[in-house]
């Protein structure tokens, strides 16, 4: 994860340099876009790094669920970034709407835009294969704002074109006008995701059945309820009340409760689980939901 965030910033940089010298050369505003989200790619992987540090310290004294939480906090940050440079790029497109101009040294945009789109992808890859190992929201949340990066550097090779070859100025702030409005689908997504795990959200559907068939598959479990299920940065956090026979020995419970956990920790690495056994048939208050 803290390879991915250095990375991040690392390529933000690169491409800050290159298409802030494009821009100059083409006076082009959809270059510009793209300029701009590099800006705010480099000042959200920054706050990406410091999150993804933050959040990879242990448990301590003072908050023993750990830091995981730092990770939607700055992912919350990222999508703000991505909506204040949406606004900005709005604005530059409709002044180029009211005022066209001719875009210069298209060959020089096009150079830039395919070494971009190349060094993205890479990152991407990297990112990719980070998060399928750690499930980090924060990793995820980059990555998809370096993804449609990809789509809005296609778009400014498309603007050129149409710009250079058809003299279609309008063509490139109509682009810009649509990137933008792509980034905000983006940043929506992103603190949508990041205000579930802020708010405790339940795990998906899919994953809560999984708990629940993993349990039940022991031979000696009679039931279970009230699974309550939530995540914090790359760790899981599952508790329910586990049904056995009344009638058996509190070691042989203890027992079976240490084999469920194992299994369950064997398909959630990061989860901490927090059972509590129950006799079976035994009435007692519950929350309505499941």
């Amino acid at each position: 994860m803290r390879a991915a965030a250095i990375a991040s910033v690392s390529v933000a940089a690169v491409l800050i340099v290159t298409k802030f010298a494009a821009w100059l050369m083409t006076d082009s505003v959809s270059l510009l876009s793209t300029l701009i989200d590099s800006f705010l790619d480099a000042a959200a992987s920054l706050i990406n790094l410091l999150a993804v540090h933050h959040a990879l310290q242990p448990a301590d004294r003072e908050h023993r669920f750990g830091h995981g939480k730092a990770e939607p906090l700055a992912s919350l940050a990222q999508a703000a970034f991505i909506c204040g440079s949406a606004a900005f790029l709005l604005i530059e497109a409709g002044e180029r709407v009211a005022n066209p101009k001719e875009i210069a040294n298209t060959e020089i945009g096009y150079a830039v835009m395919v070494f971009s789109i190349v060094l993205t992808l890479v990152l991407v890859a990297f990112q990719r294969y980070v998060v399928s190992k750690s499930g980090s929201i924060a990793i995820d949340a980059d990555s998809l704002h370096y993804k449609t990066d990809v789509l809005i550097n296609l778009g400014v090779m498309a603007s050129l074109f149409m710009s250079s070859y058809f003299g279609w100025q309008y063509a490139d702030p109509l682009i810009a006008i649509l990137i933008a409005i792509y980034i905000v689908k983006g940043a929506w997504e992103i603190g949508k995701t990041s205000l579930s795990i802020l708010m405790d959200r339940e795990l998906e559907d899919d994953e809560r059945q999984k708990i629940r068939d993993i349990v039940m598959a022991h031979e000696e479990v009679r039931g279970l309820h009230d699974l309550r299920t939530r995540s914090s940065g790359v760790h899981v956090f599952i508790q329910f009340h586990l049904e056995l026979d009344g009638d058996m020995k509190l070691k042989d419970a203890h027992d079976i409760s240490e084999e469920v956990e194992r299994e369950l920790m064997d398909a959630f690495p990061n989860a901490e689980v927090i059972i509590h056994e129950d006799p079976e048939g035994i009435e007692e208050a519950r929350a309505t939901f499941r």
